[in-house]
């Protein structure tokens, strides 16, 4: 399996809609950085946040791990969060899949052009549920939930992304029941 590293926003929208627990079955381990980890669980669980009991568990059972960052890395990150105007959460996170030539998890659209620049995998919470549905992990019904409880309330997606979505995954679905004839 391949590497990968997340940043906060894949963590929590999964978990919001109880899919957590497809990160580990996509790509078994998930790392994060520390400041990642105090924002998803710790900030959670003091806000009340139920999602974060999920990522409280995965922390608990070992596919989500916490990577410590070194200091050069932290160096580094500081340099590229003033240059390019991210946080420095955002540049360790990315800097730390640089080091460990790793995907990269994101849904910030700034974080996500950067880690192409550095010529990542990106994965984003739709292209995690994509292929989740690919490999039958989940069900279309499950995806079409996801939008509507996800695309319109948090990520705020035009009728226009969340069309594209929906034809995706039905594409996917397509394509499958081809192939099981």
């Amino acid at each position: 399996m391949v590497a990968v590293v997340s940043d906060a926003g894949p963590l929590i929208h999964l978990s919001q809609i109880g899919k957590l627990f497809l990160l580990k079955k996509l790509f078994g381990v998930v790392f994060v950085i520390e400041k990642i980890k105090v924002e998803v669980f710790d900030e959670g669980l003091r806000l009340g946040c139920v999602d974060a009991q999920l990522v409280g568990e995965a922390l608990a059972d070992g596919w989500l791990q916490v990577e410590p960052v070194s200091e050069r890395l932290v160096g580094s990150a500081l340099k590229l969060a003033e240059g390019e105007n991210v946080s420095r959460a955002d540049a360790e996170t990315l800097l730390l899949a640089v080091e460990k030539n790793a995907a990269l998890l994101v849904d910030e659209r700034l974080l996500s052009d950067l880690a192409k620049m550095y010529k990542l995998r990106v994965w984003s919470t739709w292209t995690l549920l994509l292929e989740s549905l690919d490999q039958d992990y989940i069900v279309l019904d499950e995806v079409e939930s996801a939008v509507e409880e996800l695309g319109n309330k948090k990520f705020r997606l035009n009728a226009k992304q969340s069309k594209e979505i929906l034809a995706a995954a039905k594409f996917i679905e397509k394509k499958k029941g081809g192939f099981r004839q």
